[in-house]
C-alpha cells in the first residue's frame, strides 16, 4: 500500500460527521444544512436539453471511446469564453484542455509538476520539495502534495486583511524547494479577491525560482462587487506576460451553471506544461464524455444563464448577510458563495450546539485550515455555504441570530 495515504487527513465533511456523533438534533425543526459548498440553484434546461440532445443525435452514440484532449469544438469555446470573460487571446489547441471537475485537475496537475527525487528524500520534511498553500484552504490541495512525495507550506494570513496571504513571510530556504503553488481567487472559503499587485509578487517569485503557480478561480463568476474578479491569466497579460509563463488556471461549470454534476471544467496557460499534463492525463483516463462535451459547449457559450444565477446570490446574500451581522462579525465577501463568521468561543463547540439546538449545519473554520506558525487561522471561524434557495438560507440565518442570542 502506498505509505503516503497515511499522511492524509480526514476531508472536512467526514470530521463534521464525527463531530456531530450521538447528537440528536431538534426534531421540531427541519434540517438545513448551510455545510457542504454545493450548488442547489437549478440546472439551467437548455444545458440538460443539449446533453439529451447529444445521445440521440451523435452518429456513434456512446459506442466510441472520447479523446483526452476534447473535440477541437469544445476547446474553441473555452477560447471564446476566456476572450469574452478576460479579453484572451489564447490558442485552444496548446493552451487548453478539459477536465471532469477542477477537483481532479488540481490533483492531477500536481502529481504532473512534482519531482519527489529533486530535493532529496521525499520523506524528509527538510529535504522534500514544497507544495505552498494558502491557509485556510481548500484540502485537495494539501492531499495532492502528500501524494506527490512534496511537503505542503502553509502561508500564514491576515485576518485584519481578509485574509491575505503573507507571501513574504515564506522564508527563502522554503521558496527554493518549491515546485508549485496553489492561489484560490475568489477565495474558499474567504471569498476574497487577489489584486494585481500580489500577482506581481508571484509572478515574480515564480520567475526567480522556478515554481509553477495553479490558480484556482472556480468561484470567479459568483461576485458582489460591479467589476469582475482579476483572473491570473488576466493577470499574466496585464503585466506583460502573454505567453503565461509557469501559470495554468483552473475553471468550472459547476458553481457557473449550476451542474456539479457534470463534472465540467478546462485548464488553461503555459503551453509547455499544458503538453506535458496532457501526456500524464492520456495515462491517467481522464478523457471527457462525448454528451459532457455537448452539453459543455453549450453551457460555454450561453452568458444569460450565469447573469441570472449571480442575481440569485447577490439578492440572497443581500437578505441573509446583515441578519447575521447583527449577532456575528461577518461581511459580505467579493465574490463565492460563502459566508466567513467570526464567533465567540470555540468554532466546533459552536457548530455542535447550533446543529443540536436549532438544527442548521455549518463548517467549522478550524476544519479549513492547520495549525502552522503558531495558530489555526480558521479558529473561531465558521463557513457557511449560501447555497440553498433563499427562504431556507434566511430561515438558517434567523435560527442562529437566536441561537447566538441565547448563549450571551
Amino acid at each position: 500500500m502506498n505509505p503516503l495515504l497515511s499522511h492524509l487527513q480526514p476531508y472536512p465533511f467526514e470530521r463534521l460527521r464525527q463531530l456531530f456523533t450521538n447528537i440528536t438534533p431538534n426534531p421540531s425543526l427541519r434540517p438545513i444544512s448551510l455545510g457542504m459548498g454545493e450548488p442547489k440553484h437549478p440546472t439551467p434546461a437548455f444545458i440538460q436539453q443539449a446533453m439529451i440532445d447529444a445521445i440521440v443525435s451523435t452518429p456513434s452514440g456512446l459506442a466510441s471511446y472520447p479523446v483526452t484532449t476534447g473535440e477541437p469544438k469544445l476547446r474553441e469555446a473555452f477560447a471564446r469564453w476566456l476572450k469574452k470573460r478576460y479579453d484572451l487571446n489564447v490558442n485552444p489547441l496548446t493552451q487548453t484542455l478539459p477536465v471532469n471537475g477542477s477537483r481532479e485537475a488540481l490533483f492531477a496537475l500536481t502529481q504532473t509538476i512534482v519531482n519527489p527525487c529533486s530535493h532529496g528524500r521525499s520523506s524528509d520534511p527538510e529535504s522534500a520539495p514544497v507544495v505552498v498553500c494558502p491557509n485556510p484552504f481548500y484540502q485537495i490541495y494539501e492531499g495532492a502534495a502528500l501524494l506527490a512525495g512534496a511537503q505542503p507550506y502553509f502561508v500564514p494570513s491576515d485576518p485584519a486583511r481578509n485574509f491575505a496571504q503573507d507571501w513574504d513571510s515564506v522564508p527563502n530556504s522554503v521558496w527554493a524547494r518549491t515546485q508549485l503553488l496553489f492561489t484560490c481567487s475568489p477565495g474558499n472559503p474567504t471569498g476574497a479577491v487577489m489584486p494585481l499587485i500580489e500577482w506581481k509578487k508571484l509572478f515574480d517569485l515564480s520567475d526567480r525560482y522556478g515554481f509553477v503557480i495553479a490558480s484556482d478561480e472556480c468561484y470567479s463568476e459568483i461576485y458582489f462587487r460591479d467589476e469582475p474578479p482579476l483572473g491570473g491569466m488576466q493577470a499574466s497579460v496585464l503585466l506583460g506576460r502573454p505567453d503565461f509563463k509557469n501559470l495554468i488556471s483552473f475553471t468550472s461549470l459547476s458553481k457557473r451553471s449550476n451542474v456539479p454534476g457534470m463534472r465540467s471544467g478546462f485548464v488553461a496557460g503555459d503551453a509547455a506544461i499544458m503538453k506535458q499534463f496532457l501526456l500524464y492525463r492520456t495515462y491517467h483516463g481522464s478523457a471527457m464524455s462525448p454528451v459532457v462535451q455537448a452539453a459543455s459547449i453549450a453551457a460555454w457559450g450561453d452568458e444569460l444563464h450565469v447573469m441570472e444565477n449571480r442575481a440569485l446570490y447577490r439578492s440572497k446574500f443581500a437578505q441573509v448577510t446583515p441578519l447575521l451581522a447583527e449577532v456575528l462579525d461577518v461581511a459580505l465577501p467579493d465574490a463565492g458563495f460563502y459566508l466567513w463568521a467570526k464567533v465567540k468561543g470555540n468554532d466546533t463547540d459552536f457548530a455542535r450546539e447550533l446543529f443540536a439546538l436549532y438544527n442548521v449545519t455549518v463548517l467549522p473554520g478550524s476544519y479549513l485550515a492547520r495549525d502552522a506558525q503558531g495558530a489555526n487561522p480558521g479558529a473561531q471561524r465558521i463557513r457557511m455555504a449560501l447555497v440553498a434557495e433563499t427562504e431556507e438560507c434566511v430561515e438558517a440565518a434567523q435560527r442562529i441570530v437566536q441561537f447566538v442570542k441565547s448563549r450571551t
